[in-house]
């Protein structure tokens, strides 16, 4: 008898570094996965990625927009990040995806006015967006990462009080074992608290290597998760020493990386 019922398991593409999706697709099913959360800078023409990805039978979880800055105080620069992420929903259409991740640009830890006029923005940037993908029945995922990356809503508490600010159905979050490790007292508890607004959930282990290769105890979050049957793990593995904000994983990064994914394929 299975102590956990298996969840839908996906890749996030990102972490192969620019890897064309014709060569990554083929390697994820292989691995057995179910799945991918595409990044939009890896999709040429919609109509084709969806072609690989049915012949490779994988499900696009979701769609990560390029790295814009939604709540600059240019009001050009918070609109072409507001166009570019209308683009990406527009893609998940194209897709089947059902899911548009969302977050602040990568690296950007420190506002560049004040904390609470760029939070403002932000909450207007989000309704919109949202408003837009209900339009299209595309749900919005909020990503919560820690604070060495962000400053907007690097705990789940406070993304979930934004969530309940705006109060728009197709809105959620996307939670990390890896960012929850640095930010929350209580993972487990904190997925739980989400409820049905978790609509991904990344893992990696503590130095977000593969399961097993760090201290948390990932059977928690599993559990947490026996109770959301719907949401996908996703795998966020990287290798030592890559900057996830520079130029990503190369060649050698990305055998380690598979490494990885096939080590952690093994948990479930």
């Amino acid at each position: 008898m299975e102590i956990f019922s298996r969840p839908k398991l996906g890749v996030a593409l990102w972490t192969l570094g620019v890897m064309p999706l014709a060569e990554s697709a083929p390697l994820v099913a292989e691995m057995q996965y179910d799945g991918v959360v595409l990044p939009f800078a890896h999709i040429d023409l919609p109509n084709g990625a969806a072609q690989i990805l049915q012949e490779n039978a994988l499900t696009c979880f979701a769609v990560t927009p390029n790295p814009v800055d939604l709540v600059h105080p240019n009001t050009a620069v918070r609109q072409l990040a507001i166009d570019h992420v209308q683009e990406v929903i527009e893609t998940a259409v194209a897709l089947h995806a059902p899911t548009v991740t969302l977050r602040n640009l990568p690296g950007r830890i420190y506002p560049v006015g004040s904390k609470e006029e760029e939070m403002e923005w932000y909450a207007t940037a989000v309704s919109h967006l949202a408003i837009f993908a209900a339009d299209r029945n595309i749900r919005l995922a909020i990503e919560v990462v820690n604070r060495y990356e962000s400053f907007l809503c690097t705990k789940t508490v406070e993304a979930l009080a934004l969530l309940e600010q705006l109060n728009q159905p197709n809105l959620g979050l996307a939670l990390s074992a890896f960012h929850m490790n640095i930010e929350e007292q209580d993972a487990a508890a904190t997925m739980r608290s989400a409820g049905d607004k978790l609509f991904l959930f990344y893992m990696a282990d503590s130095n977000r290597q593969a399961i097993g290769r760090g201290h948390l105890k990932l059977g928690l979050h599993l559990w947490a998760l026996e109770g959301l049957p719907d949401v996908p793990v996703i795998l966020e593995c990287l290798p030592p020493g890559v900057d996830p904000f520079g130029a990503g994983v190369g060649e050698d990064g990305r055998n380690t990386v598979l490494t990885y994914l096939k080590e952690s394929r093994t948990w479930f």
